[in-house]
């Protein structure tokens, strides 16, 4: 009778026992019924002393957790035996590194939990060998990165818990993924819903995140986060700040601004070459030359107003050593794009007339302090390299025109060698009105000019052989010229397209000085004007002040009604602001000024020989 007791008992615990697998010695096994009338086994490990998985675990084990013990690194094929293992957890452990094939036979693994350990990589490739995970966890760990080719392993996830670990951005690979979970729950399967978890990164809000942000705006319908108010870790001036408050702009790479190709200059001037580039985020500037030789100058970086970002190489005293190419680099994390300069250091040239009168050539005695001696009449001649396409509208809005001459040879004339007076007669009374340290507006009186009569204005910095166009419309005797630069001496000469201009029609100014000008004229007006309001308003009030004295007593003494009454007129004192329209109202950007301002202040000569005939410059 006891003999059938006990083997009643035996069956009841599931058989002999030498029939099931031993527990191990460091772990604790149970088992429990399931929903379906089924047995599983869970295994428990969390003996502080244990440095690798338990090599004895039944093979009936359907949950096994290794939690808080010394173990830092899972074997390949570990756990391959187990091919019943639905759920593996291994919490709070000191794993530091895992094989690729630490899943390998592990087809009905649902639940793989690894939070609170110190891996700085996980092998997503694993993932191939569990069809059927649908959670991962991977919180609190040292992850830094996700790689984009992870995106071809996550596809079937349901839960992905990526929190507290060193992420600053993730892959868009891994974005275009979960495209499908913003549109409607319109799909029939259960694996169309995914919960995430983000937060407590250090995420870097630049460009970088512009796609993740992008991503979490709206509601999507299949999609939940742990924690939905993600925040910014870096830079500085953004740290904490939510996601949905983020104005977040596309990473670009760097795209070179056009600028000069080749530039000439004379020994011992000053050069100083531009390169500017945009890009997101904007892109570290670099120069070097194509020989390898060191730079001889100074390296100056700037960002303009619109964003973009400039390097300047200023070579102080330039000799023949320093003609070559020159090589600006723009870099980001994107790519890079260079572009090349080359610099040309020549002697200047003279010349004379065959006409045994010395001329007076624009010869310059010091950088950019004196330019040019004047002569007579004839101030210069140009030979345009570029077709005449437009006219500056003056009158209305229109995309600002300028084009850029190369002078090719500045020489006064002498009385007597053209036969055209009439045209200096045409272009009188030029003056400068101020307008900004970045503009000045010319005006100037014409006399015979007909309505069809084009004016040009040419203009550059005082010292400087490269001058710029503007084109004037028919019928104008105003113009304003923008993008200058503040504190600097200009020549400005206005006459008929394709005619000579003489002396009398060139101004020479500095932008500091016309403005400091017009502030002055200003102050003198409002001075005048307060005067003015102080000096009339006693004197109104007394006249009208008699003047209702007198009504009042003409009503209480009964006069007649032809008392003859007192009249004032009183003139009003104002100020009338000039009011004139403006000409040229498209401003050059701070970008254009700075690729419009050539890059030596080379007075090289190029002189002409017996016979021929002496290149001038023409509007």
């Amino acid at each position: 009778m006891r003999v059938a007791l006990g083997m009643l008992w035996l069956l009841a615990l599931g058989g002999p026992p030498q029939a099931q697998s031993s527990c191990p010695s460091q772990c604790s096994c149970s088992l429990h019924l399931l929903g379906d009338g089924s047995k599983a086994r869970t295994v428990v490990c969390n003996d502080p002393d244990m440095t690798l998985p338990p090599a004895s675990v039944p093979a009936d084990t359907s949950r096994l957790r290794l939690e808080r013990t010394a173990i830092r690194r899972v074997p390949g094929e570990a756990f391959r035996p187990l091919g019943r293992l639905e759920q593996l957890w291994l919490p709070y452990n000191a794993l530091s590194e895992l094989s690729d094939l630490m899943l390998r036979g592990l087809r009905r693994l649902r639940e793989l939990r690894l939070p609170g350990n110190r891996l700085a990589a996980f092998p997503w490739p694993a993932l191939r060998d569990a069809p059927k995970l649908r959670l991962l966890d991977l919180q609190a760990n040292l992850l830094s990165a996700v790689p984009p080719e992870a995106s071809r392993f996550l596809g079937n996830l349901t839960f992905l818990d990526l929190s507290s670990n060193q992420l600053m951005k993730l892959p868009q690979e891994l974005l275009a993924t979960w495209a499908h979970l913003r549109a409607g729950p319109t799909f029939p399967d259960h694996h169309t819903r995914l919960v995430l978890g983000l937060q407590d990164n250090p995420w870097v809000c630049d460009c970088r995140l512009y796609d993740l942000v992008h991503f979490l705006e709206g509601w999507a319908p299949n999609l939940a986060f742990i924690e939905a108010r993600l925040r910014c870790a870096s830079p500085r001036s953004l740290a904490g700040v939510a996601f949905s408050q983020l104005e977040l702009r596309k990473c670009q790479s760097p795209e070179l601004r056009p600028g000069v190709a080749s530039i000439r200059s004379s020994p011992g001037s000053a050069v100083l070459l531009r390169c500017g580039a945009t890009g997101v985020p904007g892109p570290e500037m670099s120069w070097r030359r194509a020989s390898g030789h060191p730079l001889n100058g100074t390296v100056h970086q700037e960002v303009s107003s619109d964003g973009t970002s400039w390097t300047l190489l200023g070579l102080p005293a330039v000799s023949h050593l320093d003609s070559g190419d020159y090589i600006c680099q723009a870099k980001n994390f994107l790519g890079a794009s260079e572009t090349l300069m080359s610099l040309v250091v020549t002697e200047p040239q003279t010349s004379t007339e065959r006409s045994g009168r010395p001329e007076a050539p624009w010869a310059r005695t010091d950088v950019g302090a004196k330019a040019a001696a004047y002569n007579n009449k004839l101030v210069a001649r140009h030979v345009p390299h570029i077709p005449d396409s437009a006219v500056l509208a003056t009158g209305h809005p229109v995309p600002h025109m300028q084009e850029g001459l190369t002078l090719q040879h500045l020489q006064m004339g002498v009385p007597g060698e053209r036969s055209d007076g009439w045209e200096a007669r045409m272009v009188r009374s030029l003056k400068v009105v101020g307008d900004t340290y970045q503009s000045v507006t010319l005006v100037w009186k014409t006399s015979q000019a007909g309505n069809t009569t084009t004016f040009s204005v040419l203009y550059t910095v005082f010292g400087q052989r490269d001058m710029r166009r503007v084109l004037v419309q028919p019928r104008k005797t105003r113009v304003t010229i923008h993008g200058l630069v503040p504190k600097t001496k200009y020549l400005a000469c206005v006459c008929v397209q394709g005619q000579v201009p003489r002396k009398e029609q060139c101004v020479i100014f500095s932008t500091n000085e016309v403005v400091d000008a017009e502030a002055t004229q200003r102050l003198i007006n409002v001075v005048v004007i307060s005067v003015a309001a102080v000096i009339a308003l006693p004197l109104t009030l007394l006249v009208c002040c008699g003047a209702l004295h007198r009504r009042c007593h003409k009503c209480h003494s009964g006069g007649s009604a032809e008392a003859t009454g007192a009249y004032v007129n009183l003139e009003r004192l104002g100020h009338s602001e000039d009011g004139s329209e403006e000409l040229s109202r498209n401003s050059v950007s701070e970008a254009d000024r700075l690729l419009s301002a050539r890059s030596s202040l080379d007075s090289q000569l190029s002189g002409a020989r017996a016979g021929r005939r002496i290149n001038e410059y023409l509007c």
